[in-house]
């Protein structure tokens, strides 16, 4: 954690709050912040260089998504994978992400496709090269596009809110041999059902992918492999 602290530049034009809490969110989510290490919010503002009170409002915000436990007198930790965290969140994801592209379907276009074509060729190359992160970011990339063209862009905000417990599963999981192979058969078969125009079958498709992805991580959990 400390190196990320002490190699990130903050933009004094933009709140200090929302990129304080844009840093230590992308730590936990990829485990560079492991679950029940301590969050030091005077050490992060000590090498930002910033009062304590935009760090306090950063984990305040995290600590409502579950991503940090704030325990008097025990300070500041991140918060372990909890199993019935990860349940709500999926439940939540499916949901939204199913009206998505329901929603989508009928909108589709050329230009569309081919806007949801050039996303996949990156997040299959950032699989090749073995480059987490950046498998994630455009893995997020493909279903944020779709909330796009469905006309329900806000909607995107709630999903990234919900998912983060799944996030943290799925950073420890991609590195798993074939795992990100089968994510963009997936997603080659969300869009082939997207061009369809059939409403429910690109529901159906978004379903179909989502709990593919949450039964791997059931069966992680339960082996071990994901730590709850």
């Amino acid at each position: 954690m400390n190196t990320a602290i002490d190699r990130f530049r903050l933009d004094r034009q933009r709140p200090l709050r929302d990129q304080i809490y844009g840093l230590i969110r992308g730590l936990i989510l990829s485990g560079d912040i492991e679950p029940g290490e301590v969050i030091d919010e005077k050490q992060i503002a000590a090498k930002l260089a910033i009062s304590r009170t935009p760090v306090r409002e950063a984990v305040k915000k995290l600590s409502d998504e579950h991503l940090v436990d704030v325990v008097a007198q025990s300070g500041t930790r991140a918060s372990k994978i909890d199993r019935r965290e990860v349940e709500q969140a999926f439940l939540i994801r499916r949901a939204l992400e199913m009206e998505t592209a329901s929603q989508a379907a009928p909108r589709m276009n050329d230009a569309h496709t081919d806007a949801l074509s050039d996303i996949l060729m990156l997040h299959a190359r950032a699989i090749e090269q073995k480059k987490t992160v950046i498998a994630i970011q455009t893995d997020d990339a493909f279903h944020r596009y779709i909330a796009e063209i469905s006309d329900l862009p806000r909607l995107w905000r709630a999903i990234e809110i919900s998912k983060a417990q799944l996030d943290r599963c799925r950073h420890i999981m991609l590195p798993r041999s074939g795992e990100g192979e089968a994510t963009l058969e997936q997603h080659r078969q969300i869009i082939r059902s997207l061009n369809s125009k059939d409403a429910e079958r690109a529901r159906i498709a978004m379903a179909q992918h989502l709990e593919k992805a949450y039964d791997n991580t059931v069966k992680a959990m339960n082996s071990g492999e994901i730590k709850v």
